[in-house]
Parts: structure tokens; C-alpha cells; sequence
């Protein structure tokens, strides 16, 4: 034991890691006076000003383009040039992963979600839901909801655990911070609302080329074990069927681990969206939603061995 504390305090990179995992779950912040929260509001003021609904399709898109190179590239400056005035490098890279990850608001909304879909209590689940869809939850069915908590619970898990954690590995606390913000942006401009139909275009487009690499490792790290086989197959056969890349393999690859059905219409500011029908068979029950919770988990913690392991082996010992 003394070993293993000694090999974390004297490497900086995974001190700052196993530093912020701790302090994510021990001090953590509320949603309402989270940096990422004031991010997203401050993303919706500007977009009220420079998203003119009377522009042609272009047009929008390019002043989404604007909005979202002077938002996220004035904060990349502002760390870059922040980190070289730091004097301790690993409280920098810390609070960064910190203020980044998610993996404690995750599974508290999973827990919440399953209790209260496990008594049938549809106005309740309703209500978590509504925070984390850009949809309208009030028409949806119990079917409709056990599908919409699965999605919520996978991608939530993927993006804001695995996708910061691959970010961080890749570029320190700035990628994983400059991860999340993007993640902020495209959930804020979502082209799944009206008014962000050609204006959120290209925050979603760059989040897709952000979101492909960590999110299919995660589906594949999600495939192994029991029903491996089945998995894989499932990729091969609907991977590429899904609107984005990245979310498209997490969610077949446990849909038809788990065998659930996943995906189908839904209606987003009261406009039907047909998507593709993927995974299995079965229409997702409390139980099925406890299995990906326990799987997602049970997953990240065997990811962030492998990461700590990648760590020690690269850096070494400081």
C-alpha cells in the first residue's frame, strides 16, 4: 500500500488523475454554480445575439462557426497562457480534470432515474430526464422513457468519464477541459432545436471528430466479457447506422450485449425525428437500466486502471 501511494505522489500525471477522480466524488460542486453551467448559459446569450433566424443555412452555420471558435478558442489561449505561469503543474492539471469530469452527477442521476422508473413513476422520471435531453419528455411513454434514460445514462457515462479521461491522457487537464466545453456547446446549440438547426451544425460536427476515437473504445471495452461475440456482431452489422459515430457504437454495442432496443423515433420541439432502431429486442425494464449502470462502471473503473497503467509505463516515475 505504501508502495502504491508513493508510485501516485511521485508521478504528476497520475496524481493529478487519481487527485481529481477523489475530489470529483468528495467535494462536489452544485450544478447551479458549475463552471460548465455558466459556460452554457453564457453560450446561449451569444447565441441569441449572432444567430439570425432570416440568414440562409449557410450563413448560420458560419456565424455558428464564429460563435464557437471565439468561445472555446479565447479559453484554450487563456489556460495555454495561464499554465505557464502556474507554479505547481499537477494542482494545475488537477482542478482542470476536476471541473471536467462528471462520473458522481452520472451515476447520482442513474440512481435517482432507476428508483423512480422501477415504480412506474413517469412524472418523475420525466423531470431528471428533462435536464439532460434537448427534447420534450412530457408526451413520453414508460417505453419511451426506459429507452431515453438508457441513451442518457450511456452517453452521459461515455463523455463526460471516458471521453475527459481520453482527453486528459492526450493533452492533460487544458484537453479535458477543452473536451467538456465543447460537449457544452454542442448540447447548448444542439441542431435538434429549431432555432439551432444550421447554427449548430458545426459544434456538433466537431464534437462527432472529438467523440470518435474515446467513445468507440469505450464500446469496445463495453463489448468484452459475457456476450462478447454478440457485441461485436452488433457492430459490424448497425455500427455505422447511427446518426454520429462515437454514440453510435456505445449504444449498439450494449444494446445487443444486453439485447436491448435502443434508438427509434422521437420528437424534438414537436418534430418527429425518425432514428435508426438498433440493439436487440427488448424493450429496456429498471432492470436492464441497473445492468448498464453496473456494466458502464464496472468498465470505467477497468479504463482508468488501463490509463494509470499507461501512465506509469510512459512517464514513469517523476
Amino acid at each position: 500500500m505504501t508502495d502504491a501511494i508513493a508510485l501516485v505522489t511521485s508521478n504528476s500525471s497520475l496524481l493529478a488523475l487519481w487527485g481529481a477522480l477523489a475530489m470529483q466524488w468528495l467535494l462536489p460542486i452544485p450544478a447551479s454554480l458549475h463552471p460548465i453551467n455558466i459556460w452554457q448559459q453564457l453560450a446561449t446569450a451569444i447565441a441569441s445575439k449572432v444567430n439570425k433566424l432570416d440568414d440562409n443555412t449557410k450563413q448560420q452555420q458560419f456565424s455558428g462557426l464564429l460563435a464557437w471558435s471565439l468561445m472555446w478558442l479565447t479559453v484554450l489561449i487563456l489556460l495555454v497562457c495561464l499554465y505557464q505561469l502556474v507554479w505547481i503543474e499537477t494542482a494545475f492539471h488537477l482542478v482542470l480534470l476536476w471541473l471536467a469530469l462528471d462520473w458522481r452527477g452520472t451515476a447520482k442521476f442513474s440512481k435517482r432515474f432507476i428508483a423512480a422508473y422501477s415504480r412506474e413513476n413517469k412524472a418523475q422520471c420525466r423531470l431528471l430526464l428533462a435536464d439532460k435531453l434537448n427534447r420534450h419528455t412530457d408526451s413520453l411513454s414508460l417505453l419511451g422513457l426506459g429507452k431515453a434514460g438508457a441513451e442518457t445514462q450511456l452517453l452521459a457515462y461515455g463523455r463526460l468519464v471516458a471521453g475527459v479521461l481520453f482527453w486528459y491522457a492526450l493533452a492533460g487537464g487544458i484537453g479535458a477541459i477543452m473536451y467538456r466545453l465543447a460537449v457544452g456547446l454542442a448540447r447548448e446549440w444542439s441542431p435538434s432545436r429549431q432555432q439551432y438547426r444550421a447554427f449548430g451544425q458545426p459544434a456538433i460536427k466537431i464534437l462527432a471528430v472529438l467523440d470518435i476515437i474515446p467513445l468507440r473504445l469505450f464500446a469496445v471495452l463495453i463489448s468484452l466479457g459475457q456476450n462478447a461475440k454478440t457485441a461485436l456482431r452488433g457492430l459490424a452489422s448497425q455500427g455505422e447506422n447511427w446518426l454520429l459515430p462515437g454514440p453510435g457504437w456505445l449504444l449498439v454495442a450494449t444494446g445487443h450485449k444486453l439485447s436491448l432496443s435502443l434508438g427509434g423515433p422521437a420528437i424534438y420541439d414537436q418534430v418527429k425525428m425518425e432514428r435508426p432502431r438498433i440493439g436487440g429486442k427488448i424493450a429496456p425494464a429498471a432492470l436492464h437500466l441497473a445492468q448498464i449502470d453496473q456494466l458502464a462502471r464496472t468498465r470505467l473503473i477497468v479504463w482508468v486502471l488501463i490509463q494509470t497503467s499507461l501512465l506509469i509505463i510512459f512517464q514513469g516515475v517523476r
